[in-house]
Protein backbone atom coordinates (compact mmCIF):
# COMPACT_ATOMS: atom_id res chain seq x y z
CA UNK A 1 0.00 0.00 0.00
CA UNK A 2 1.26 3.45 -0.92
CA UNK A 3 0.49 6.55 1.14
CA UNK A 4 0.04 9.96 -0.46
CA UNK A 5 0.08 13.44 1.05
CA UNK A 6 -3.15 15.40 1.41
CA UNK A 7 -1.29 18.32 -0.20
CA UNK A 8 -0.32 16.09 -3.17
CA UNK A 9 2.99 17.92 -3.74
CA UNK A 10 5.29 14.92 -3.13
CA UNK A 11 5.38 11.34 -4.45
CA UNK A 12 3.56 8.59 -2.50
CA UNK A 13 5.60 6.58 0.01
CA UNK A 14 5.48 3.16 1.61
CA UNK A 15 3.77 2.47 4.94
CA UNK A 16 7.19 2.24 6.57
CA UNK A 17 8.16 5.70 5.33
CA UNK A 18 4.78 7.17 6.27
CA UNK A 19 5.11 5.86 9.81
CA UNK A 20 8.76 6.87 10.16
CA UNK A 21 8.22 10.37 8.75
CA UNK A 22 4.90 11.12 10.44
CA UNK A 23 4.27 14.26 8.39
CA UNK A 24 4.79 14.52 4.61
CA UNK A 25 7.56 16.84 3.36
CA UNK A 26 4.94 19.18 1.82
CA UNK A 27 3.29 19.54 5.26
CA UNK A 28 0.39 17.31 4.26
CA UNK A 29 -0.92 14.28 6.15
CA UNK A 30 -0.44 10.79 4.76
CA UNK A 31 -3.48 8.92 3.44
CA UNK A 32 -3.68 5.33 2.17
CA UNK A 33 -4.08 5.19 -1.61
CA UNK A 34 -7.04 2.85 -1.15
CA UNK A 35 -9.54 2.14 1.59
CA UNK A 36 -10.27 -1.53 1.09
CA UNK A 37 -13.87 -2.55 1.84
CA UNK A 38 -14.31 -5.63 3.98
CA UNK A 39 -16.45 -8.45 2.52
CA UNK A 40 -20.12 -8.84 3.35
CA UNK A 41 -19.36 -12.17 5.03
CA UNK A 42 -17.26 -10.37 7.63
CA UNK A 43 -20.21 -8.22 8.70
CA UNK A 44 -22.62 -11.18 8.52
CA UNK A 45 -20.65 -12.99 11.24
CA UNK A 46 -18.89 -10.13 13.06
CA UNK A 47 -20.87 -10.75 16.25
CA UNK A 48 -19.17 -14.15 16.58
CA UNK A 49 -15.67 -12.65 16.64
CA UNK A 50 -13.58 -11.39 19.55
CA UNK A 51 -12.29 -7.81 19.74
CA UNK A 52 -8.82 -9.04 18.76
CA UNK A 53 -10.13 -11.07 15.81
CA UNK A 54 -12.08 -8.08 14.54
CA UNK A 55 -9.05 -5.81 14.95
CA UNK A 56 -6.87 -8.24 13.00
CA UNK A 57 -9.27 -8.19 10.04
CA UNK A 58 -9.41 -4.39 10.02
CA UNK A 59 -5.64 -4.06 10.47
CA UNK A 60 -5.07 -6.46 7.60
CA UNK A 61 -7.02 -4.20 5.23
CA UNK A 62 -4.66 -1.30 5.98
CA UNK A 63 -1.34 -2.90 6.84
CA UNK A 64 -1.52 -6.47 5.53
CA UNK A 65 0.46 -5.76 2.33
CA UNK A 66 3.40 -4.32 4.27
CA UNK A 67 3.60 -6.31 7.52
CA UNK A 68 3.77 -10.13 7.69
CA UNK A 69 0.50 -11.65 8.90
CA UNK A 70 2.07 -13.23 11.99
CA UNK A 71 3.82 -10.02 12.99
CA UNK A 72 0.66 -7.97 12.48
CA UNK A 73 -1.35 -10.43 14.56
CA UNK A 74 1.21 -10.21 17.37
CA UNK A 75 1.08 -6.39 17.26
CA UNK A 76 -2.72 -6.35 17.35
CA UNK A 77 -3.07 -8.90 20.17
CA UNK A 78 -0.39 -7.18 22.23
CA UNK A 79 -2.09 -3.81 21.67
CA UNK A 80 -5.63 -4.98 22.36
CA UNK A 81 -5.02 -6.61 25.73
CA UNK A 82 -8.14 -4.93 27.18
CA UNK A 83 -11.82 -4.63 26.26
CA UNK A 84 -13.92 -1.70 25.04
CA UNK A 85 -17.41 -2.61 26.28
CA UNK A 86 -20.68 -0.96 25.33
CA UNK A 87 -22.72 0.10 28.36
CA UNK A 88 -26.33 1.25 28.10
CA UNK A 89 -26.98 4.61 29.74
CA UNK A 90 -30.59 4.91 28.53
CA UNK A 91 -32.73 2.62 26.40
CA UNK A 92 -31.53 4.45 23.25
CA UNK A 93 -28.03 5.64 24.11
CA UNK A 94 -25.00 3.60 25.07
CA UNK A 95 -21.44 4.44 26.02
CA UNK A 96 -18.48 2.86 24.25
CA UNK A 97 -16.06 2.77 27.17
CA UNK A 98 -12.57 3.32 25.83
CA UNK A 99 -10.89 3.77 29.22
CA UNK A 100 -10.01 0.20 30.10
CA UNK A 101 -6.42 0.37 28.84
CA UNK A 102 -3.25 1.11 30.83
CA UNK A 103 -3.70 4.91 30.95
CA UNK A 104 -7.52 4.80 31.03
CA UNK A 105 -8.05 6.69 27.77
CA UNK A 106 -8.99 5.85 24.17
CA UNK A 107 -5.55 6.79 22.91
CA UNK A 108 -4.11 3.64 24.46
CA UNK A 109 -5.20 1.83 21.29
CA UNK A 110 -3.39 4.07 18.82
CA UNK A 111 -0.44 4.74 21.12
CA UNK A 112 0.28 1.09 21.82
CA UNK A 113 -0.24 0.01 18.21
CA UNK A 114 2.06 2.70 16.86
CA UNK A 115 4.77 1.91 19.40
CA UNK A 116 4.79 -1.70 18.35
CA UNK A 117 4.59 -1.02 14.60
CA UNK A 118 7.34 1.60 14.77
CA UNK A 119 9.45 -0.77 16.85
CA UNK A 120 9.02 -3.42 14.13
CA UNK A 121 10.17 -1.02 11.39
CA UNK A 122 13.13 0.19 13.48
CA UNK A 123 14.31 -3.39 13.99
CA UNK A 124 13.76 -4.13 10.30
CA UNK A 125 15.85 -1.11 9.26
CA UNK A 126 18.44 -1.48 11.98
CA UNK A 127 17.74 2.10 13.03
CA UNK A 128 18.80 3.63 16.32
CA UNK A 129 18.03 6.89 18.10
CA UNK A 130 14.58 7.60 16.68
CA UNK A 131 13.01 10.71 18.24
CA UNK A 132 9.24 10.70 18.65
CA UNK A 133 7.64 14.13 19.09
CA UNK A 134 4.13 14.36 20.47
CA UNK A 135 1.99 17.35 21.42
CA UNK A 136 -0.75 16.68 23.94
CA UNK A 137 -3.73 18.42 25.44
CA UNK A 138 -4.03 15.61 27.98
CA UNK A 139 -4.48 11.96 27.11
CA UNK A 140 -2.27 11.64 24.03
CA UNK A 141 0.85 12.27 26.08
CA UNK A 142 0.12 9.59 28.64
CA UNK A 143 -0.97 6.98 26.09
CA UNK A 144 2.02 7.53 23.82
CA UNK A 145 4.55 7.80 26.66
CA UNK A 146 3.35 4.58 28.27
CA UNK A 147 3.08 2.83 24.90
CA UNK A 148 6.72 3.64 24.06
CA UNK A 149 8.16 3.34 27.58
CA UNK A 150 11.31 1.23 27.47
CA UNK A 151 11.18 0.63 23.69
CA UNK A 152 14.81 0.31 22.63
CA UNK A 153 16.11 2.88 20.14
CA UNK A 154 13.27 5.38 20.67
CA UNK A 155 13.17 8.57 22.75
CA UNK A 156 9.84 10.32 23.22
CA UNK A 157 9.42 14.06 23.78
CA UNK A 158 5.99 15.00 25.11
CA UNK A 159 5.10 18.69 24.69
CA UNK A 160 2.17 19.86 26.81
CA UNK A 161 0.65 23.26 27.69
CA UNK A 162 1.58 24.54 31.14
CA UNK A 163 -1.36 24.58 33.55
CA UNK A 164 -3.84 23.24 30.99
CA UNK A 165 -3.91 19.49 31.70
CA UNK A 166 -5.30 17.82 34.79
CA UNK A 167 -2.90 16.79 37.56
CA UNK A 168 -3.54 13.10 36.97
CA UNK A 169 -3.01 13.42 33.21
CA UNK A 170 0.23 15.30 33.84
CA UNK A 171 1.52 12.69 36.27
CA UNK A 172 0.95 9.93 33.71
CA UNK A 173 3.70 11.22 31.43
CA UNK A 174 5.92 13.38 33.66
CA UNK A 175 6.80 10.67 36.19
CA UNK A 176 8.09 7.97 33.83
CA UNK A 177 11.67 9.03 33.07
CA UNK A 178 13.81 6.53 31.14
CA UNK A 179 13.24 7.23 27.42
CA UNK A 180 10.41 9.73 28.05
CA UNK A 181 11.04 13.49 28.37
CA UNK A 182 8.18 15.86 29.24
CA UNK A 183 8.44 19.47 28.05
CA UNK A 184 6.10 21.95 29.76
CA UNK A 185 5.36 24.62 27.14
CA UNK A 186 4.40 28.14 28.18
CA UNK A 187 1.41 28.32 25.84
CA UNK A 188 -1.67 26.46 24.58
CA UNK A 189 -1.99 23.06 22.89
CA UNK A 190 -1.93 24.73 19.48
CA UNK A 191 1.51 26.14 20.36
CA UNK A 192 2.74 22.64 21.25
CA UNK A 193 1.36 21.27 17.99
CA UNK A 194 2.98 24.12 16.04
CA UNK A 195 6.37 23.30 17.59
CA UNK A 196 6.06 19.66 16.51
CA UNK A 197 5.00 20.55 12.95
CA UNK A 198 7.77 23.15 12.64
CA UNK A 199 10.34 20.58 13.73
CA UNK A 200 9.30 18.27 10.90
CA UNK A 201 9.63 21.10 8.41
CA UNK A 202 13.07 22.24 9.62
CA UNK A 203 15.81 21.12 7.21
CA UNK A 204 18.67 21.16 9.72
CA UNK A 205 16.79 19.16 12.36
CA UNK A 206 15.78 16.51 9.87
CA UNK A 207 19.31 16.20 8.50
CA UNK A 208 20.74 15.65 11.97
CA UNK A 209 17.92 13.84 13.79
CA UNK A 210 15.53 11.04 12.86
CA UNK A 211 12.16 12.54 13.80
CA UNK A 212 8.65 11.11 13.74
CA UNK A 213 5.33 12.05 15.31
CA UNK A 214 3.01 10.10 17.57
CA UNK A 215 0.12 12.52 17.27
CA UNK A 216 -2.89 11.48 15.22
CA UNK A 217 -1.16 13.05 12.20
CA UNK A 218 0.72 9.71 12.06
CA UNK A 219 -1.17 7.02 10.17
CA UNK A 220 -0.05 4.37 12.67
CA UNK A 221 -1.70 6.36 15.48
CA UNK A 222 -5.07 7.19 14.00
CA UNK A 223 -5.93 4.22 11.75
CA UNK A 224 -5.99 1.61 14.59
CA UNK A 225 -8.69 3.69 16.25
CA UNK A 226 -11.05 2.24 13.64
CA UNK A 227 -10.87 -1.09 15.50
CA UNK A 228 -13.29 -0.20 18.27
CA UNK A 229 -16.01 1.12 15.95
CA UNK A 230 -16.26 -2.35 14.43
CA UNK A 231 -16.21 -3.87 17.93
CA UNK A 232 -19.07 -1.60 18.98
CA UNK A 233 -21.11 -2.66 15.96
CA UNK A 234 -20.50 -6.34 16.79
CA UNK A 235 -21.81 -5.80 20.32
CA UNK A 236 -24.92 -4.01 19.03
CA UNK A 237 -25.53 -6.83 16.58
CA UNK A 238 -25.44 -9.37 19.39
CA UNK A 239 -28.23 -7.40 21.06
CA UNK A 240 -30.26 -6.99 17.86
CA UNK A 241 -29.72 -3.22 17.92
CA UNK A 242 -27.37 -2.75 14.95
CA UNK A 243 -29.82 -1.01 12.63
CA UNK A 244 -29.88 2.79 12.27
CA UNK A 245 -26.77 3.37 14.40
CA UNK A 246 -25.57 6.93 15.03
CA UNK A 247 -22.09 7.43 16.49
CA UNK A 248 -21.12 10.62 18.33
CA UNK A 249 -17.43 11.35 18.83
CA UNK A 250 -16.09 14.01 21.23
CA UNK A 251 -13.65 15.72 18.87
CA UNK A 252 -10.47 17.71 19.38
CA UNK A 253 -7.82 17.02 16.75
CA UNK A 254 -10.38 14.90 14.81
CA UNK A 255 -8.22 11.79 14.48
CA UNK A 256 -10.76 9.65 16.32
CA UNK A 257 -13.75 10.56 14.18
CA UNK A 258 -11.63 10.29 11.03
CA UNK A 259 -10.85 6.69 11.95
CA UNK A 260 -14.59 6.07 12.29
CA UNK A 261 -15.21 7.60 8.88
CA UNK A 262 -12.58 5.25 7.44
CA UNK A 263 -14.48 2.38 9.05
CA UNK A 264 -17.65 3.48 7.32
CA UNK A 265 -15.83 3.54 3.97
CA UNK A 266 -14.77 -0.04 4.69
CA UNK A 267 -18.42 -1.04 4.91
CA UNK A 268 -19.25 -0.50 8.57
CA UNK A 269 -23.00 0.26 8.56
CA UNK A 270 -23.02 3.45 10.62
CA UNK A 271 -25.91 5.66 9.56
CA UNK A 272 -24.23 8.97 10.40
CA UNK A 273 -21.65 10.60 12.63
CA UNK A 274 -21.86 13.54 15.01
CA UNK A 275 -18.76 15.52 15.97
CA UNK A 276 -19.25 16.91 19.47
CA UNK A 277 -17.21 19.99 20.37
CA UNK A 278 -16.76 22.20 23.38
CA UNK A 279 -16.43 25.97 22.83
CA UNK A 280 -13.63 25.27 20.35
CA UNK A 281 -16.13 24.98 17.54
CA UNK A 282 -14.17 25.65 14.35
CA UNK A 283 -15.54 22.45 12.75
CA UNK A 284 -19.15 23.25 13.64
CA UNK A 285 -18.69 26.68 12.07
CA UNK A 286 -17.31 25.04 8.95
CA UNK A 287 -20.37 22.79 8.70
CA UNK A 288 -22.63 25.85 8.94
CA UNK A 289 -20.71 28.17 6.61
CA UNK A 290 -18.43 26.08 4.40
CA UNK A 291 -15.52 28.24 5.56
CA UNK A 292 -12.71 26.75 7.65
CA UNK A 293 -11.47 29.48 9.96
CA UNK A 294 -8.98 28.19 12.55
CA UNK A 295 -8.51 30.32 15.63
CA UNK A 296 -6.62 30.18 18.92
CA UNK A 297 -8.03 27.55 21.27
CA UNK A 298 -9.85 28.50 24.44
CA UNK A 299 -9.58 26.64 27.74
CA UNK A 300 -12.54 24.50 28.84
CA UNK A 301 -13.27 21.73 31.33
CA UNK A 302 -13.13 19.26 28.40
CA UNK A 303 -9.46 20.08 27.93
CA UNK A 304 -8.52 17.30 25.50
CA UNK A 305 -10.82 18.97 22.96
CA UNK A 306 -9.25 22.42 23.34
CA UNK A 307 -7.97 22.56 19.76
CA UNK A 308 -8.42 25.59 17.52
CA UNK A 309 -6.92 24.14 14.33
CA UNK A 310 -7.56 20.38 14.19
CA UNK A 311 -4.89 18.64 12.10
CA UNK A 312 -7.10 15.86 10.81
CA UNK A 313 -9.54 18.26 9.17
CA UNK A 314 -7.22 17.89 6.15
CA UNK A 315 -7.93 14.16 6.06
CA UNK A 316 -11.70 14.70 6.28
CA UNK A 317 -11.53 17.17 3.39
CA UNK A 318 -9.52 14.67 1.34
CA UNK A 319 -11.81 11.78 2.23
CA UNK A 320 -14.84 13.71 0.93
CA UNK A 321 -13.15 15.21 -2.12
CA UNK A 322 -13.17 18.70 -0.59
CA UNK A 323 -16.96 18.73 -0.92
CA UNK A 324 -18.70 20.67 1.84
CA UNK A 325 -22.03 19.19 0.78
CA UNK A 326 -20.71 15.63 1.09
CA UNK A 327 -19.23 16.32 4.52
CA UNK A 328 -22.46 17.87 5.79
CA UNK A 329 -24.40 14.86 4.47
CA UNK A 330 -22.29 12.44 6.51
CA UNK A 331 -21.34 14.41 9.62
CA UNK A 332 -23.24 16.85 11.81
CA UNK A 333 -21.80 18.94 14.61
CA UNK A 334 -22.70 20.05 18.11
CA UNK A 335 -20.99 22.46 20.47
CA UNK A 336 -21.44 22.93 24.21
CA UNK A 337 -20.37 25.40 26.87
CA UNK A 338 -18.76 24.44 30.17
CA UNK A 339 -22.10 25.08 31.86
CA UNK A 340 -23.91 22.69 29.51
CA UNK A 341 -21.20 20.05 29.97
CA UNK A 342 -21.43 20.32 33.75
CA UNK A 343 -25.22 20.17 33.62
CA UNK A 344 -25.06 16.99 31.54
CA UNK A 345 -22.57 15.25 33.85
CA UNK A 346 -24.69 16.14 36.89
CA UNK A 347 -28.09 15.21 35.39
CA UNK A 348 -26.97 11.90 33.91
CA UNK A 349 -25.30 10.90 37.19
CA UNK A 350 -28.41 11.83 39.18
CA UNK A 351 -30.90 10.22 36.79
CA UNK A 352 -29.03 7.05 35.76
CA UNK A 353 -26.07 6.60 38.10
CA UNK A 354 -23.70 6.66 35.10
CA UNK A 355 -20.72 8.96 35.55
CA UNK A 356 -19.54 10.77 32.44
CA UNK A 357 -16.26 12.53 31.99
CA UNK A 358 -16.53 16.06 30.48
CA UNK A 359 -15.67 14.84 26.96
CA UNK A 360 -18.13 11.96 27.03
CA UNK A 361 -20.74 14.40 28.32
CA UNK A 362 -20.46 16.34 25.06
CA UNK A 363 -21.04 13.12 23.13
CA UNK A 364 -23.99 12.06 25.25
CA UNK A 365 -25.70 15.44 25.09
CA UNK A 366 -25.35 15.65 21.32
CA UNK A 367 -27.11 12.30 20.99
CA UNK A 368 -29.77 13.22 23.53
CA UNK A 369 -30.58 16.33 21.50
CA UNK A 370 -30.00 14.91 18.02
CA UNK A 371 -31.25 11.31 17.83
CA UNK A 372 -34.15 10.73 15.47
CA UNK A 373 -36.98 8.20 15.99
CA UNK A 374 -35.81 4.62 15.61
CA UNK A 375 -32.09 5.44 15.88
CA UNK A 376 -29.66 3.94 18.40
CA UNK A 377 -26.93 6.24 19.64
CA UNK A 378 -23.37 5.34 20.63
CA UNK A 379 -21.09 7.95 22.15
CA UNK A 380 -17.41 7.47 22.86
CA UNK A 381 -16.50 7.76 26.53
CA UNK A 382 -12.91 8.63 25.82
CA UNK A 383 -11.37 8.71 29.31
CA UNK A 384 -12.15 7.63 32.86
CA UNK A 385 -13.88 10.41 34.86
CA UNK A 386 -11.23 10.13 37.59
CA UNK A 387 -8.70 11.65 35.19
CA UNK A 388 -10.60 14.90 35.71
CA UNK A 389 -11.06 14.38 39.40
CA UNK A 390 -11.50 17.91 40.75
CA UNK A 391 -13.74 18.96 37.88
CA UNK A 392 -16.04 15.93 38.08
CA UNK A 393 -16.22 15.86 41.88
CA UNK A 394 -17.04 19.57 41.86
CA UNK A 395 -19.89 18.97 39.42
CA UNK A 396 -21.55 16.00 41.11
CA UNK A 397 -20.79 16.97 44.72
CA UNK A 398 -19.58 13.46 45.44
CA UNK A 399 -16.33 11.52 45.63
CA UNK A 400 -15.06 9.69 42.55
CA UNK A 401 -13.30 6.40 43.09
CA UNK A 402 -9.78 6.50 41.65
CA UNK A 403 -8.77 3.26 39.89
CA UNK A 404 -5.65 1.56 41.19
CA UNK A 405 -3.76 2.25 37.97
CA UNK A 406 -4.22 6.00 38.35
CA UNK A 407 -3.28 5.91 42.03
CA UNK A 408 0.05 4.36 41.08
CA UNK A 409 0.82 7.25 38.72
CA UNK A 410 -0.10 9.81 41.37
CA UNK A 411 2.67 8.54 43.65
CA UNK A 412 5.37 9.38 41.13
CA UNK A 413 7.50 12.52 41.15
CA UNK A 414 6.88 15.04 38.38
CA UNK A 415 9.93 15.48 36.12
CA UNK A 416 9.45 18.00 33.33
CA UNK A 417 11.47 20.72 31.65
CA UNK A 418 10.17 24.24 30.93
CA UNK A 419 9.96 25.28 27.29
CA UNK A 420 8.88 28.51 25.59
CA UNK A 421 6.59 28.46 22.57
CA UNK A 422 9.36 29.89 20.37
CA UNK A 423 10.49 27.32 17.81
CA UNK A 424 14.14 28.45 17.94
CA UNK A 425 14.25 27.55 21.64
CA UNK A 426 12.81 24.10 20.95
CA UNK A 427 15.20 23.55 18.06
CA UNK A 428 18.17 24.64 20.18
CA UNK A 429 17.10 22.17 22.87
CA UNK A 430 16.86 19.22 20.45
CA UNK A 431 20.21 20.00 18.85
CA UNK A 432 21.71 20.35 22.33
CA UNK A 433 20.46 16.85 23.19
CA UNK A 434 22.17 15.57 20.05
CA UNK A 435 25.49 17.07 21.15
CA UNK A 436 25.16 15.50 24.60
CA UNK A 437 24.40 12.06 23.14
CA UNK A 438 27.27 12.24 20.65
Amino acid sequence: MQYYSTNKQVPPVSLQDAVMKGLAPDKGLFMPEAINPLPKEFFDTIETLSFQEIACRVAGAFFGEDVPAGTLKDIVYDTMSFDAPLVWVTDRICSLELFHGPTLAFKDVGGRFMARLLGYFIRKQGQKNVNVLVATSGDTGSAVANGFLGVEGIHVYVLYPKGKVSEIQEKQFTTLGRNITALEVDGAFDDCQALVKSAFMDKELNERLLLTSANSINVARFLPQAFYYFHAYAQLKRWGRADRVVVCVPSGNFGNITAGLFGKRMGLPIRRFIAANNKNDVFCRYLQTGVYDPRPSVTTIANAMDVGDPSNFARILDLYGHSHAAIVAGISGATFTDEQISETVRNVYTDTGYLLDPHGACGYRALEEGLRPGETGVFLETAHPAKFLETVEGIIGDKVEIPAGLKAFMKGEKKSLPMTKAFEDFKRYLLGKLKVES
